[in-house]
């Protein structure tokens, strides 16, 4: 009888071995990793748009905010190299192109507190984007898009440049789901 056990349980070993080395692997695939960047924005993106080209943001806000269309550009970039719905490509390559203009930078007061002692402060970037089809030859849409970021007065140019950069982010995203899921 205990024989019997040993083989019983020397055969479940080799079987959990087995089922160890082959079913882990085969669930991580499967499941996805916490690293992984997954998107299904771009299911609605129509088959015949493969690559969009972006070009530099032209800036024509009167803000004087160094680097801004080059943040905006890149950011846009990145947003697009991340989704993996349309594919970065040249200008005389691609199959759509994203034009953007920033229209405005507004840097105003958002919190005040006793009296009229200005704690937060919130900045606001709009842009005009135009998407066009570049194989059908039309415009898909042209938008205004707007978006912002607060930071504390206290904070100092590190704590402004941050509310910046949020809200870059924010409108870049904003863009970003309305180009590959606006359909």
């Amino acid at each position: 009888m205990n024989k019997l056990l040993r083989k019983f349980n020397a055969k479940n070993s080799l079987l959990k071995g087995v089922l160890v080395l082959f079913l882990i692997p085969y669930l991580l695939n499967f499941v996805g990793c916490s690293g992984c960047i997954y998107s299904f924005t771009g299911a609605s993106v129509p088959p015949h748009l493969k690559s969009i080209a972006i070009p530099f943001a032209d800036d024509r806000s009167g803000a004087g905010e160094p680097m801004l269309r080059e943040l905006i550009t890149q950011k846009l970039t990145d947003k697009f190299i991340q989704d993996n719905s349309l594919r970065i490509a040249d200008r005389s390559t691609a199959n759509a192109i994203l034009e953007t203009v920033i229209t405005g930078l507004q840097d105003a007061p958002a919190v005040l507190v006793s009296g009229e002692t200005v704690e937060t402060r919130r900045i606001t970037i709009s842009v005009q984007v135009v998407y066009r089809d570049l194989v059908q030859r039309k415009t898909i849409f042209e938008k205004q898009f707007s978006n912002y970021g607060d930071y504390s007065v206290g904070g100092g140019t590190d704590s402004r440049n941050a509310s910046i950069t949020l809200a870059i982010d924010r409108i870049t995203e904003d863009i970003l789901l309305d180009t590959v899921s606006g359909w």
